[in-house]
């Protein structure tokens, strides 16, 4: 500060020359005193004004800091939790499907549909190498005639009394035998092509052609006209909650977002669990399927119930736990949050039901739980109702 005020105060350039070339002073004057030199400026613009500026800083205090105000998503708790039932995805089905195959073993060398065309009752569908089959067919003949031969022969012989009844008998029974056996090879020669036993829709092809089969192999799922469904999957926490016959709401997934749900009702429900999901198959039958359900579409169920249960439904995402207790953060008016705990009744897929400890009306934060403090003041973003 004091070369300032020497420099203020107008000293001469030889002075300051040589205080310049004091190597105690300031490294800063030195080189203010070698700017001047070399471009011959006014002494008092070049360095009384940026000291002076430099001076007045030093006496004033800095500025403290403006606090950032955290921005949350917020939302009030008003909406009363319903029963109404969790959705559950599934698949339109047939009531009643057939896995249909052929009733003897060979070769399939043909297959006349594809999935998902419509067939009438006797329709051939596929068709299977006819050559042992044609031979067996062949042999058996063969055999009905040579015994039918021999049991004219004998009938013949039995009239001039060469022969005895008991002979006679046996060459009928050999007769009736052949021409059993000739009737089998003739069935089995049939059951090479495989027909649809009735009207239907093809729903999955479960064998090409090429592939050898055995008797009673599926190759073909048909699905019969008449009643749609919809198999879906029941956890085993909602089977107290349903039975046969509960009213259900079906959604396909094709429809539009205003498009009415479907009527339908629960038919079956699986006693057992399935082993690897440990869920339980269950069928909701539609009441009125119209032309627009199609075979395989995806369909979402809900099921209806007028029960109300106690308690506020807020988003999953607010909870916060701590402590192994559930708390939310609770918006004051003058926008502070404070952590309070509270009950939580169940979890479940539209958010979780609070049993005790908020009020509806209350302002909470619903994201972000993690990284508020108690006393934080935040900026409120506005997100609807807590439903």
């Amino acid at each position: 500060m004091g070369v300032a005020i020497w420099i203020a105060a107008g000293l001469d350039y030889s002075r300051l020359t040589v205080l310049a070339s004091d190597p105690t002073l300031p490294t800063l004057f030195r080189f203010i005193q070698i700017n001047i030199m070399k471009r011959g400026l006014s002494l008092s613009l070049l360095v009384a004004f940026p000291l002076a500026a430099t001076l007045a800083g030093c006496d004033k205090e800095a500025a403290p800091e403006a606090k950032v105000e955290r921005p949350a998503l917020t939302v009030v708790a008003g909406s009363a939790a319903s029963n109404s039932g969790n959705t559950y995805s599934g698949e339109i089905r047939a009531r009643h499907e057939t896995q249909l195959g052929f009733r003897i073993g060979g070769k399939i060398v043909e297959r006349l549909v594809d999935a998902g065309a419509r067939v009438k009752a006797g329709q051939a569908l596929m068709r299977l190498d006819s050559g042992d089959a044609g031979l067996q067919l062949g042999s058996a003949e063969a055999q009905h005639q040579l015994a039918e031969a021999d049991a004219k022969r004998y009938r013949e012989l039995r009239n001039k009394g060469f022969v005895s009844q008991s002979a006679l008998d046996a060459k009928e029974a050999a007769l009736n035998a052949a021409a059993a056996q000739a009737g089998l090879a003739r069935n089995q020669s049939s059951y090479t092509t495989l027909h649809a036993d009735r009207a239907g829709v093809i729903a999955a092809v479960l064998a090409e052609a090429g592939q050898v089969v055995t008797a009673g192999q599926p190759v073909l799922r048909l699905a019969p006209d008449g009643e749609r469904e919809v198999a879906i999957a029941l956890p085993e926490s909602q089977l107290a909650n349903l039975k046969v016959g509960a009213a259900a709401e079906i959604v396909l997934l094709t429809a539009g977002d205003g498009a009415a749900p479907l009527a339908g009702r629960l038919r079956e429900l699986s006693p057992a669990a399935d082993p690897a999901s440990r869920t339980y198959a269950a069928r909701v039958t539609l009441t009125q399927p119209g032309p627009d359900v199609a075979l395989g579409m995806t369909a979402r169920v809900r099921f209806i119930t007028n029960k109300k249960s106690d308690g506020l439904l807020i988003p999953l995402s607010a909870v916060f736990q701590q402590d192994k207790q559930a708390a939310v953060w609770v918006v004051s008016a003058d926008r502070t949050v404070s952590l309070r705990p509270v009950q939580v009744a169940a979890y479940r897929d539209d958010g979780a039901v609070i049993a005790g400890g908020l009020a509806a009306g209350e302002r909470i934060v619903s994201n972000g739980v993690h990284r508020l403090a108690p006393g934080e003041k935040i900026r409120i973003i506005e997100s609807g109702s807590a439903q």
